[in-house]
């Protein structure tokens, strides 16, 4: 089963949609445009039930089968939320909202499913129901457990859910996906580092927090490089370090560090917590400060069902010809709060030879469109086929 046509003439449309997103992006949970048309073009499509405000700002969208022997129901799940970057991409689409762009292809994300969710309500070629879900905030605040916690799950009784991201560096409309832990654990720290500011000249009348958090933060290497297993994966970064003072001549009194911690083994988190609290605490009292570290997990390691993987693979092929081994991805992806809760799988399509997500001068590739349309459609065909 190659791309399906109706997606191809589709294209135009949907590519209006994504773009028209594209520049009106929306960050965390303040998705409220994006939200609202996706809610319009859903009860424009004659989906059988839209309701809004799932997870302060999600749409979900009920979309009935010709017929229901199988009392099945599987979810599709795309995310609407953008990043605060300010885009540099010069596009003539481009976020007329400084400091906000669709930096991860969210918007191509969102596009894709109401594409399949369009031909999902004109054919209902399939024996159950779908939901197709379109969740804020991804990008750090949680949105599918806000959705989970919601009781989407149990309210629309989903069975399974899959979900997709674009990937840059891939070849356009091409597949990737791996069984079992895919993407990792995304969690976040503050260290607070308090000690005795003072005059610069004067460093002996001063416990220097400069100097006690820089240690902390190289100390900080070693438990990848000396207390985690060298096949087992962690990352450590420190992302900000901020002094209590801007001054040139001020030893600051206090410094705040924040960053992420991502892992893929929970016993590999454990010790990656237990660890940074004694060098935190440990490296500053070697210098006669006090540090605290505050500690939050945020994501959990997304975890692709065996059997759901399979069955997406196979689709993929059918589609693209092939479909690769994804590697282990180190980023988080919020989808993992939906697939503990249910099974399912998680796919890549290539995006091509674009600048990476994350990045000012990204941008979605709408050739990837039919590609991704035509996967979401025939998940839902294959696995709940026409009675």
């Amino acid at each position: 089963m190659p791309v399906k046509n109706r997606f191809a003439e589709m294209l135009p449309e949907i590519t209006e949609w994504r773009r028209d997103i594209h520049e009106h992006p929306e960050i965390l949970f303040e998705t409220h445009r994006t939200a609202a048309l996706v809610a319009d073009k859903l009860k424009e499509f004659g989906c059988d039930e839209v309701v809004t405000g799932i997870g302060r700002t999600g749409v979900v969208g009920i979309i009935k089968g010709k017929t229901d022997k199988s009392g099945r129901t599987i979810g599709l799940r795309a995310d609407m939320d953008a990043l605060p970057i300010h885009e540099e991409t010069g596009l003539d689409y481009a976020s007329k909202t400084p400091g906000a762009m669709h930096a991860c292809g969210h918007d191509g994300h969102t596009a894709m499913l109401l594409g399949a969710a369009k031909y999902l309500a004109e054919t209902r070629n399939f024996d159950g129901t779908v939901a197709v879900i379109f969740q804020p905030a991804e990008e750090g605040g949680g949105g599918g457990r806000e959705m989970v916690d919601d009781g989407m799950m149990d309210r629309w009784s989903i069975d399974e859910v899959y979900g997709m991201h674009n990937w840059p560096g891939v070849p356009t409309g091409s597949f990737a996906i791996r069984p079992g832990a895919f993407f990792a654990a995304a969690d976040l720290f503050e260290i607070n580092v308090t000690g005795r500011g003072g005059h610069a000249a004067k460093p002996h009348d001063t416990i220097d927090t400069t100097v006690v958090a820089s240690h902390i933060v190289l100390a900080l290497q070693t438990i990848a490089s000396r207390n985690v297993d060298p096949v087992k994966q962690v990352v450590v970064s420190v992302t900000s370090f901020e002094t209590g003072s801007h001054a040139h001549n001020v030893i600051p009194e206090t410094v705040k560090m924040k960053g992420t911690v991502r892992t893929l083994d929970p016993e590999v988190q454990d010790l990656t917590e237990a660890r940074m609290k004694e060098i935190v605490e440990g490296t500053a009292a070697t210098f006669g400060a006090k540090a605290e570290l505050v500690y939050k997990r945020n994501y959990p390691v997304m975890v692709n069902s065996e059997e759901q993987t399979e069955f997406a693979t196979e689709v993929a092929r059918d589609i693209a010809g092939d479909c690769d081994e994804a590697p282990l991805v180190m980023g988080g992806e919020d989808f993992a709060f939906m697939l503990n809760a249910r099974p399912g799988a998680y796919i890549l399509v290539g995006n091509g030879d674009t600048a990476m997500v994350h990045h000012p001068k990204y941008n979605f590739n709408d050739e990837a469109i039919p590609a991704g349309c035509s996967w979401l459609a025939e998940v839902v065909e294959r696995r709940m086929p026409a009675a």
